[in-house]
């Protein structure tokens, strides 16, 4: 769901195995269970490191704040899948705070190294990734619109009524507050991650 958090948190661009943690950490989502195991060692890793990061980040207490706001606004058992693309959203609004590299400059090395590894990605992944490369939808975080069109696009794949596809107007109604919730939380999610790439 929120891609540019995922991939950003993979680590270095320098490190020996970047190419490979990026790779899993996007593809993770498509992986269930221990299917993991069908993939080389690095990507395994990435695999794990998502999921630690989805671990973290949906028993830390500034998201359940931040959900605990989404359900009150009607979003409901969605409210963590909303709060996920909320923070993309903050992440590309405040990019160059936590990286030295430029968002588009990001994205389209981004882009070209999964375009490169497309083929090892399961189908579902293989589909919608040159759609998030011809649409520029991590660029497209940065604005409320890109958020409406993420979540109008998850709505279609949840189940009826779940009320995604009108959330980005919540986001516009508490937009500081779901943004403090944010910079509250990012920096100890980067501290998270820190910890566990020197453990893989």
């Amino acid at each position: 769901m929120n891609f540019l958090a995922h991939l950003f948190l993979s680590g270095p661009p320098a490190a020996p195995d970047y190419a490979d943690l990026l790779v899993g950490n996007f593809i993770a989502d498509s992986v269930p269970g221990r299917q993991l195991e069908h993939y080389p060692a690095a990507v395994q890793a990435g695999i794990r490191l998502h999921r630690a990061i989805d671990t973290f980040t949906d028993q830390h207490a500034v998201v359940r704040r931040s959900t605990q706001r989404l359900r009150e606004a009607g979003h409901g058992k969605y409210a963590g899948v909303i709060s996920d693309v909320f923070l993309d959203h903050f992440l590309a609004r405040g990019f160059e705070d936590f990286s030295a590299e430029a968002l588009p400059d990001f994205a389209q090395r981004v882009y070209a190294l999964l375009t490169a590894r497309q083929a090892e990605m399961p189908p579902r992944v293989q589909h919608f990734l040159p759609y998030m490369t011809e649409h520029n939808s991590l660029l497209g975080y940065t604005q409320v619109e890109g958020i409406r069109r993420a979540l109008g696009g998850l709505s279609r794949r949840a189940s009826a009524g779940s009320g995604m596809e009108t959330a980005a107007a919540e986001l516009e109604r508490n937009y500081t507050a779901y943004e403090e919730d944010f910079r509250e939380f990012f920096p100890q999610l980067q501290q998270r991650v820190a910890a566990f790439i020197g453990t893989v």
